[in-house]
C-alpha cells in the first residue's frame, strides 16, 4: 500500500511541481503588491499639487469627457493626503462595430488637486513588462499564468490553477501520511520517537540526505499552513465553478448580487440610469440609518450586472479588519433599489469562512506577521518544489544506472 501512495505522491508532485514553483515565487512578492507598487511608480502612485482636492466624482466626470470611450468603473472617494486617485475605467461598446472599444488601459491616474492627469495603465498587462505593469503581470501569473483566451473563454489560466491546488491539497495528504513511520510490533523504539528523524535536516549529511530532508522536514513544520494555501488557492480559483455552490449545499450562504444576477455577455453590457452620485448619497443615508462610523470610501460600477458597489472605510484601511476587506451596499442600477450587502466577519457560519478564504490566503488575517509569514511560505513553496524534482531525478538516474548493470550481467552471463 505504501509503495502505491509513494507513486501517487511522485506523479502528483510532478504535475503540480512547475506550476506550484511559479506561485511560489510570485507569491512571495506580491505579498507586498502595494508597497512595491508605490516604490516603482512614484509618479503613478504621489501627487503633489497643494491645495483643496476635488470631489472624486467631478473628476470621473472629467475623466469620461477626455476619453468617451471609456465608462469609469471605480471611484475612491476616500483619499490619503499625498496620494494620486487611481480609477478604474472599462471600455464602453462601439456602436459602429458592436465590440468594445482598445483603450489599451484599465487604470487612471489623477492629481485630485489639479486634475491633471498623472499617467495610465493596463493593470495586469502580458506585454510589455514595464515597471508600471510589473506588480500586476506578477499578480495575474500568479492565478492566471496569463492562459490566453480561447473559444471565448478567458478562464482557462484561473481554471488550471484551481485544478492544480485540489491536486495539491491531496498530493499535501499524502506525503503527510509518507513521513509516518512504519507500525512494526517488535520495532525497538516507541513510534513517535522513530517518526522524529522526519522533523531534521542533517546540515551536514551529504548533498542527497540535505536534498531530501529539506523536502520532508519543511513539509512537516509547515503542512498546516500548506493545507491552507491549496485549499485557499482552490477556493479561490474555482468559487463559482465548485466553492460556492458546494457551500450552499453544506450551509446557508448568503448570495450577493453577483451570486444571482447573471453576467451579461460582452456585446450587451449595460448603461446604468442612476448616477454615482445618486448611488453615493443614497448609500451614505442608509449607512448613517445603520449608524456605521465608517464613511463612503469608493464605489465601483459592474456593467455585465448593473450592480453599484460602495464600499465603506476610512483613508487607508480599504483592507478592513484582519484584510477580509471592508462593508459594501449593493444597488440596481437601473433603479438604485438596495440589492444586498456584504458585512465583514458577520453572517452565517458559512459566510464568516467564505469571507476568509482571501485573508487566509494572504496572511492578512494576521495583519504584517501574516503578509511576513505568507511571503515566507511563498519561498517554501517554491523549495519543496525543486527539492521533490531533484529527489524524483536522483532516484530516476540510480534506477537507470541499476538497470544498466543488471542489463550488462545478463549479457555476460
Amino acid at each position: 500500500m505504501r509503495a502505491f501512495w509513494t507513486l501517487v505522491h511522485r506523479y502528483l508532485g510532478l504535475l503540480t511541481a512547475g506550476f506550484l514553483f511559479i506561485s511560489g515565487v510570485t507569491g512571495a512578492i506580491i505579498s507586498w503588491d502595494h508597497e512595491l507598487d508605490d516604490v516603482l511608480n512614484p509618479h503613478l502612485m504621489e501627487a503633489h499639487t497643494p491645495g483643496t482636492p476635488q470631489p472624486s466624482l467631478a473628476l470621473a466626470r472629467q475623466v469620461e469627457a477626455r476619453y468617451p470611450q471609456i465608462l469609469v468603473s471605480f471611484i475612491p472617494i476616500q483619499i490619503e493626503k499625498g496620494d494620486a486617485i487611481a480609477f478604474g475605467v472599462s471600455p464602453r461598446l462601439n456602436p459602429a462595430t458592436g465590440k468594445l472599444y482598445e483603450p489599451g488601459f484599465n487604470q487612471i491616474f489623477i492629481d485630485p488637486v489639479s486634475g491633471a492627469e498623472l499617467g495610465k495603465r493596463e493593470w495586469g498587462a502580458v506585454w510589455p513588462i514595464t515597471k508600471e505593469t510589473f506588480v500586476s503581470f506578477l499578480y495575474r501569473l500568479h492565478y492566471t499564468l496569463h492562459i490566453p483566451e480561447m473559444w471565448g473563454i478567458d478562464r482557462w489560466g484561473i481554471w488550471l490553477m484551481g485544478g492544480i491546488a485540489m491536486i495539491w491539497v491531496v498530493d499535501s495528504f499524502v506525503g503527510f501520511y509518507l513521513t509516518l513511520p512504519l507500525r512494526r510490533k517488535e520495532a525497538s523504539k516507541p513510534w513517535l520517537q522513530r517518526w522524529k528523524p522526519a522533523w531534521k535536516v542533517r546540515w551536514k549529511g551529504g548533498s542527497n540526505k540535505l536534498n531530501f530532508d529539506l523536502h520532508r522536514a519543511f513539509s512537516l513544520w509547515t503542512w498546516g499552513l500548506l493545507i491552507i494555501l491549496s485549499f485557499t488557492a482552490f477556493s479561490l480559483n474555482l468559487y463559482g465553478e465548485i466553492f460556492y455552490p458546494v457551500m450552499s449545499k453544506i450551509s446557508k450562504v448568503t448570495p450577493t448580487p453577483f451570486d444571482t444576477i447573471p453576467m451579461a455577455p460582452l456585446d450587451q453590457l449595460h448603461t446604468p440610469k442612476v448616477s454615482y452620485a445618486v448611488v453615493v448619497e443614497t448609500a451614505a443615508q442608509e449607512a448613517a440609518q445603520r449608524k456605521w462610523e465608517e464613511p463612503v470610501g469608493a464605489v465601483f460600477y459592474a456593467n455585465a450586472f448593473n450592480v453599484y458597489g460602495v464600499s465603506f472605510y476610512k483613508p487607508g484601511d480599504d483592507h478592513g479588519a484582519g484584510g477580509v476587506g471592508p462593508a459594501y451596499l449593493y444597488y440596481d442600477g437601473a433603479n438604485g433599489k438596495l440589492l444586498g450587502e456584504r458585512l465583514p466577519w458577520k453572517g452565517t457560519a458559512a459566510d464568516i469562512f467564505v469571507q476568509a478564504q482571501f485573508p487566509l490566503h494572504s496572511g492578512r488575517i494576521l495583519g504584517m506577521p501574516g503578509r511576513i509569514l505568507m511571503s515566507v511560505m511563498g519561498v517554501v513553496v517554491a523549495m519543496l518544489s525543486v527539492t521533490g524534482v531533484i529527489i524524483w531525478w536522483r532516484k530516476r538516474a540510480s534506477r537507470v544506472v541499476t538497470a544498466e548493470r543488471r542489463a550488462g550481467d545478463l549479457a555476460e552471463a
